[in-house]
């Protein structure tokens, strides 16, 4: 026996229009641009672990740079190295920010959107890359002119990130302050199965 085929669906009605001349209302936000921030704990957590996998990249672009500078001492070219690490994190962070997660990220499940709850551009992923750096600048500024003992660098360092990442708690929404003024947010992802 032949079934008959498949009715087609009805279309919905299109929305009426509004009255020539009468603003049109903007399109709903998504849920997750009124998100609260991932806990302080996670995004910390998460800081710490792509901090870890940097140590990857760190070694490949510092391979690359001795190979293509024919670099023998460590010392040598410090420098245009630090320089070129700086425009391969920015490459590394703009290319996986814009694309919502990098890898430590998405283990902790936080996705970062712009204001709205959108995808985040190239060009603001850029922006917060830049932003960013105020986690590891203002000790190193401040600390620079005293030539203090490695460990006194590292606990000025500490020190700021800690006061930096408890800033976050006078944000309304709980948002690092580099991300309100690059506007963009870190919001909970969704786990994927």
């Amino acid at each position: 026996m032949i079934s008959p085929p498949p009715r087609p669906a009805a279309t919905p009605a299109p929305p009426a229009s509004p009255p020539d001349g009468a603003p049109q209302a903007p399109p709903p936000l998504p849920a997750t641009a009124f998100a609260q921030a991932p806990g302080l704990a996670r995004r910390m957590a998460c800081w710490l672990y792509e901090g870890v996998l940097l140590f990857g990249v760190v070694f490949i672009a510092d391979y690359l740079f001795s190979a293509l500078t024919q670099t023998r001492n460590a010392l040598d070219n410090r420098h245009a190295q630090q320089g070129f690490l700086f425009v391969v994190f920015g490459i590394y962070f703009t290319w996986f920010w814009s694309r919502g997660q990098t890898l430590a990220m998405k283990t902790w499940h936080i996705r970062i959107v712009d204001r709205h709850g959108n995808p985040v551009g190239q060009a603001r992923a850029l922006c917060r890359y830049l932003l960013a750096w105020v986690w590891l600048l203002p000790p190193l500024a401040v600390m620079a002119p005293l030539h203090p003992s490695m460990g006194e660098t590292a606990a000025a360092m500490l020190g700021w990130v800690a006061v930096w990442a408890l800033a976050s708690r006078l944000h309304p929404s709980r948002q690092f302050w580099h991300d309100a003024l690059a506007g963009t947010r870190l919001v909970t992802a969704a786990a994927r199965a």
